[in-house]
This record gives C-alpha cells, structure tokens and sequence, in this order.
C-alpha cells in the first residue's frame, strides 16, 4: 500500500492535523488557489478534480447559501466514490469538497432578500467580457457576498460506507466606486475571467475592494481557520473519526 504524507513539517500539531497524518487526503479541486492556501496553512492533499457539472438549480434551495454547501457535496462524493472503485485497496481517508460563490446586494448583517423580499443574485464566472464588465458594474460601490461551502467526505463502517460533514463560511466584500475606465481597465486585463464575481481580490481586484468583512483567504477561495476547527471539532466528537 502507497504511503500518504499530507501533513508538512509547518503545519501546526492540533489535533485534527495529529489525525491526518500518514492518511490519504484528496482535495477535490483543481483550484490552484485552494491548493496555495492548503500548502501555506501546513497541508498538501493529493489532487484529483471533480468531474460534475455544477449545474443544480439554485431555484431549488429554499436558503440560497446551501447552494455551495450542495455543490461541494457533489463534488467530494464523487471523487471519493471514483477513488473507492479505482483503489479500493487504497481508499481515500478524506476527500475535501470546496465550492466558493459570489451573491450580490449583500447587507452587513442581513441581506436585501430580508429587507425587502429581493432574492440576491448569484455571479457565476463571467463567460465573456462584457458579462465581466456587467458583473463588476452592479458591484461597484457596492457590497457582496463570497459564499465558500466545504464538504468532507471520510470512511465509516455503516451504509453507505462513508460520512458527510458540511460547513459554509460567508464574507462581505465592500466595494470601491470605482470610475468606469478603472473596470473597463480591470475586464481588458482578464484577471477576473476564471473567478466567481469576475474578480480575484488577490490580485489587481484589489484595487477595486476597500475592505473585506470576513475571512479574508474565503474570499479567495478556501476557509482555512473554519476547516481546521471543523477537524478539531470531528475528533472531539467522533472517535473513530480517521481510524477506520
């Protein structure tokens, strides 16, 4: 059986990172940004995109925060589901799901949808400039929701032969009222094309945020201090969590 070093000598030794030593851990993502913020917080799990579609309706959740919780779902099942079938002799220990989202016309403490009966919108990835441009116009002097729903996905000895533990994390990104040459300049760019929202605040999209209320590494995609409490929180409740 193929040894597993996913812990790095950085990591710090709580113990939901004392648990993933030595086991097989699988980010499902090929977000190298996910990855980044992994490999920086001590971690770096095997690789192994998901394949589905990302495609549920968002008609179909009464919150629409459970949306990216779903999404993230999907996608950990899947991977592990394929890993289980491909090595069985080898299975996942844990598979991590990560689905992050942008919803417009956020309030601090509340959302347009509660002060007025407005259903925000979600941004997806903008498909082409002019959707990017559109996006960062009805943000601009404005504020969002960045929305990061994380699925882990690990072994039990009941059926279905496998456990799902959920979490979101949720930011506020306050917008500048930038002047419409400084979008045109950012869409020109194309720094914003692959990203949720059509900007990466990593990035030159900084120049476009004033500030952030939140989880700043959520924003750029991977809720890093919520995962690893959430690992804590799993070996203090479950003591077979990881042992299997």
């Amino acid at each position: 059986m193929p040894s597993h070093n996913t812990v790095l000598p950085s990591a710090l030794n709580t113990p939901g990172v004392e648990r993933l030593r030595n086991k097989r851990v699988v980010l499902a993502s090929a977000s190298p940004r996910r990855r980044e913020i992994l490999r920086a917080l001590g971690l770096e799990p095997e690789i192994v995109p998901s394949t589905f579609a990302e495609n549920l309706p968002l008609s179909s959740f009464e919150q629409i925060h459970e949306y990216p919780v779903a999404t993230a779902t999907h996608k950990a099942v899947q991977v592990y589901e394929k890993l289980v079938n491909e090595s069985p002799d080898d299975p996942p220990d844990l598979v991590i799901g990560a689905d992050t989202v942008v919803f417009t016309h956020a309030l601090p403490s509340t959302t347009l949808e509660m002060e007025t009966g407005t259903r925000q919108e979600l941004l997806e990835k903008p498909t082409s400039k002019e959707d990017n441009l559109r996006m960062l116009q009805d943000l601009n002097g404005s504020v969002c929701e960045v929305v990061t729903g994380v699925s882990l996905v690990y072994p039990i000895l009941t059926a279905p032969g496998y456990a799902v533990k959920e979490m979101d994390e949720r930011s506020l990104v306050y917008f500048i009222d930038s002047p419409p040459h400084v979008l045109k300049a950012y869409v020109d760019n194309g720094e914003g094309f692959d990203r949720a929202g059509g900007f990466a605040v990593q990035g030159l999209g900084s120049l476009l945020i004033r500030k952030i209320d939140g989880d700043y590494h959520n924003v750029v995609g991977f809720p890093g201090a919520s995962f690893f409490q959430l690992l804590d929180k799993l070996v203090e409740d479950e003591d077979d969590f990881l042992q299997i």
